[in-house]
């Protein structure tokens, strides 16, 4: 019974000292979904969800982690995505734990749920998580089916010659494919898509969705970008088939992936419906 108790403790304080430092909003916040927010003591600039994570030390952006202020927190382990080799070097040189993991397609995703669900013991609430991805994804079936589909990220107040779009390469594709349509671009290169409207016109897609978080709450700026959208000659124009997501969950590859196929579920469920 004593050696029992001894273990528990040991446990526990160990558990107590565990600190952690998160190097994505996606990572950040699949940690929190976990349950282990209350011990993350230091993410970067851009982690600001759940709200408590805004108030969280913070040391630096994607590219511009500062060792230093890393160091300063104290970390027992450090969790990241895997584009910054030189970082995770440095912290295995000075003996950090540092994990990376990938969030680019969907398996990626549910893969690091599911991973940081075992490492923190806390797999029924990973397999919750995962299982609301499956399920919206399902979801998506049968609705409407063989249309071209562009993403557009953060559309501008113009259409200039800097077009962002998703590419074949994201967790985009695979939602789209779920659903049993396709994505408007189509190449073999693997990076960002730049692309004009002379080359979206080519394109000619059926249905426009334009991720804008940064227009969440600013009905009038957005209404005005889809009327630009909205003047191409373009099957999506034509059938008035231009949609705006402007939650700020929009482009985050954690588990709220779930909400962004719930509302593409809905854009969906309105084509098929005009």
């Amino acid at each position: 019974m004593k050696k029992f108790l001894f273990i528990l403790l040991f446990c526990i304080n160990l558990f107590g000292e565990e600190r952690i430092v998160t190097l994505s909003p996606s990572i950040n916040e699949i940690v929190f979904a976990l349950g282990k927010g209350q011990i993350v003591v230091a993410n970067t600039s851009f982690c600001d969800y759940p709200a408590e994570s805004k108030n969280i030390k913070k040391i630096g952006g994607y590219s511009s982690i500062s060792l230093e202020k890393l160091l300063e927190a104290k970390p027992t382990i450090v969790i990241g995505q895997d584009y910054d080799e030189n970082l995770t070097k440095n912290l295995q040189a000075l003996n950090i734990k540092v994990l990376s993991y990938k969030t680019k397609t969907i398996e990626n995703i549910k893969n690091t749920i599911s991973e940081l669900g075992i490492l923190f013991k806390k797999e029924e609430k990973s397999k919750e998580l995962v299982s609301g991805i499956n399920n919206s994804l399902d979801s998506l079936k049968s609705i409407v089916e063989n249309k071209k589909i562009l993403i557009v990220i953060s559309p501008k107040d113009s259409l200039s010659n800097q077009i962002y779009v998703t590419g074949n390469f994201l967790y985009f594709e695979d939602i789209i494919k779920a659903s049993g349509n396709k994505n408007a671009y189509n190449s073999s290169n693997s990076a960002q898509p730049v692309v004009n409207t002379e080359k979206i016109i080519n394109m000619n897609p059926d249905i426009i969705v334009l991720l804008a978080p940064f227009y969440e709450g600013k009905t009038k700026e957005l209404k005005e970008i889809e009327k630009l959208w909205a003047k191409l000659p373009i099957s999506a124009s034509k059938q008035n088939n231009i949609y705006a997501i402007d939650k700020e969950y929009a482009g985050i590859p954690s588990q709220r992936v779930k909400y962004f196929i719930d509302d593409f579920r809905k854009i969906l469920e309105d084509v098929r419906n005009k």
